[in-house]
């Protein structure tokens, strides 16, 4: 929806084909964390780089989207808490922390004192604690929203509930979709079907978008919105928090590769439950008000596809895994200028889906 809004907003005929209701896959089941610098992982330098670009990116375009559809997605900046439970935790977040810093991410180490001057309530017996200040959240279901809303008013056409069965090629390029037994012509066709991106029919093998569901369970504890346990994100060793200005407490999430198995399972609860409970005791106290499960959409190297496929018209946008809505701004930015221009931004070169094709020995 972002990249058609950005279409749209040029004067661009796009139509969005959506399997179910728009915004009801991984952007409704994540958890929103914008967190380019906690992210930032040994071996993933380009990813980082697209990572913080996308941040960065992030305040003018949740304002330009909320101005365009009169809703807000309640971006919050007050940065991200990691903490460190155990001695060895500590160990590891001190690692973790010296590598992140190294490559420029702003960081401050706090000693336990300093962690719970700013959460009252975590565990006081926590080891150690990072802030990073750079990374945020928004709220993922408002930003469907309002992105559903923007598309429309800018002179998009959304048809929710016709799932697209297999995409028509002619003469080595993409001619339009197929819907059952309707045929649609189209010039361009951007693949943007998330986990089910490898499961539609009609592409070449050289083609087909090598991304597989990876599972994750989460829950929402109802707070107090007058008086919320956290103000941080805050991610645990076992899992992360994530608390909403409505008083819901979002708990994550499970990484599980099961398909498209949407069970929830009691090992799945209890192994986010206890997570949460050993960094922040009080939620014992609180209410379930949700539990779901999400499909993250990942590639072979969990990073992103985006641009043209090996298939002429073929535009490729899928892949994100745990970063499809810090990533948000970036892919819409980039993935409407190529279509516009042709341009390739040197940002978008690493994450080509050439990358996935079959080496040919000579």
């Amino acid at each position: 929806m972002a990249i058609g809004w950005r279409l749209a907003q040029r004067g661009v005929p796009v139509t969005i084909y959506e399997r179910g209701e728009a915004g009801r896959g991984a952007s409704w089941a994540a958890a929103g964390m914008l967190g380019a610098g906690v992210e930032t992982e040994p071996g993933e330098a380009a990813l980082a780089t697209l990572n913080r670009r996308s941040l960065a990116l992030w305040p003018a375009f949740a304002a330009e989207l909320e101005q365009a559809s009169g809703l807000s997605v309640d971006l919050r900046r007050e940065g991200t808490l990691m903490v460190a439970l155990t001695r060895d935790d500590a160990a590891q977040l001190r690692f973790t922390y010296d590598f992140q810093r190294d490559h420029g991410i702003p960081l401050e180490w706090l000693s336990v004192r300093q962690a719970l001057e700013r959460e009252p309530r975590l565990n006081p017996s926590l080891a150690a604690a990072v802030y990073s200040p750079g990374d945020h959240q928004a709220d993922n279901r408002m930003l469907v929203r309002a992105l559903k809303r923007a598309f429309l008013a800018a002179g998009g056409t959304l048809r929710e509930h016709s799932p697209v069965t297999a995409i028509d090629v002619a003469a080595g390029r993409v001619v339009g979709l197929r819907l059952g037994e309707t045929r649609i012509a189209a010039d361009t066709v951007v693949l943007a079907a998330g986990a089910w991106s490898g499961e539609i029919a009609g592409l070449p093998a050289e083609a087909r978008a090598p991304v597989r569901p990876v599972k994750g369970q989460m829950l929402a504890l109802k707070m107090d919105p007058a008086a919320p346990l956290l103000r941080h994100v805050v991610w645990a060793p076992r899992a992360y928090l994530v608390p909403r200005n409505d008083g819901r407490l979002i708990v994550g999430g499970t990484v599980e590769e099961k398909g498209f198995n949407a069970d929830l399972t009691a090992g799945g609860v209890f192994a986010m439950l206890e997570g949460a409970w050993r960094a922040l005791p009080a939620v014992e106290e609180l209410a379930i008000e949700e539990m779901w499960v999400g499909f993250r959409p990942g590639s072979r190297d969990d990073a992103p596809l985006l641009g043209p496929s090996a298939l002429a018209g073929l535009v490729d946008a899928t892949g994100h895994y745990r970063n499809g809505i810090l990533l948000t701004p970036v892919t819409a930015d980039l993935i409407a200028r190529y279509l516009l221009s042709g341009e390739i931004d040197a940002a978008m070169a690493p994450f080509a889906p050439s990358r996935f094709a079959p080496r040919v020995r000579a």
